[in-house]
């Protein structure tokens, strides 16, 4: 079954069998309270913009969004939608669903025993035909997407989509808001310098989206035309 919950600012769609519905929506209020707890110790981890380390005792959570976000050189916080969608689908897991996604505002962690194809919105001016063709992997991943002109994450680009899939969710949300402030206009050679600093260990493809200009590196899925299905969009 799909579901879509909120919890304060998170608002996620689950789809997962019936009886683990309840398992993620337990963790995301358990991952956001340690969160909570951690920034209220240490604001500057919340308002930062830049790589920060973080305090001895901070939850697991709070250390895998600051070593994410080193990586690619952003503030912490750039993870923080797609570790909460991790945790929610490994808690699934381990309780053992077989099928599992959760879309925390168009940052995807998903566990998968069948295809599953996800439609890639780039807002009502893009292309809007656009889908992954996502097999299923021995572990779970990260389909993560950053926007300057979808939503209401913070930007610097002016990408309409900066998607990063990797084994990571966490570090393909802090990659894609990096690759999202590197599109800063629509030229092929921006595009193209973007991606390849960004193509690291552990991130699987980056795909870009800049006006009509559609760009990618690494490991593309098989993309198909699709029927963009909006009432399935995530969203505040």
């Amino acid at each position: 079954m799909r579901k879509t919950i909120r919890v304060r600012q998170t608002i996620a769609t689950i789809t997962a069998e019936d009886r683990f519905i309840a398992v993620a929506e337990r963790e995301i209020l358990r991952q956001r309270g340690e969160l909570e707890a951690y920034i209220r110790s240490d604001p500057r981890f919340g308002r930062s913009l830049e790589p920060c380390t973080v305090r001895r005792g901070a939850p697991e959570i709070a250390r895998r969004m600051a070593e994410a976000a080193a990586r690619v050189g952003v503030g912490p916080m750039a993870a923080v939608a797609g570790a909460i969608a991790e945790y929610a689908v490994r808690a699934m897991v381990e309780a053992g669903a077989r099928h599992a996604i959760v879309d925390n505002g168009g940052d995807v962690a998903l566990f998968l025993d069948r295809p599953v194809t996800l439609a890639l919105y780039t807002g009502r001016d893009g292309p809007l035909d656009l889908g992954l063709r996502l097999q299923p992997r021995s572990d779970l991943f990260g389909v993560c997407t950053s926007s300057a002109t979808v939503g209401h994450s913070l930007s610097f680009g002016r990408a309409d989509a900066a998607t990063v899939i990797a084994g990571d969710a966490v570090l393909a949300d802090a990659a894609a808001t990096a690759l999202g402030n590197r599109l800063s206009r629509p030229h092929a050679p921006t595009i193209r310098s973007a991606l390849n600093s960004l193509l690291l260990n552990g991130i699987d493809c980056l795909i870009a989206v800049v006006g009509r200009r559609i760009g990618w590196c690494g490991n593309l899925p098989d993309v198909i035309r699709v029927d963009l299905p909006w009432h399935r969009i995530t969203k505040a």
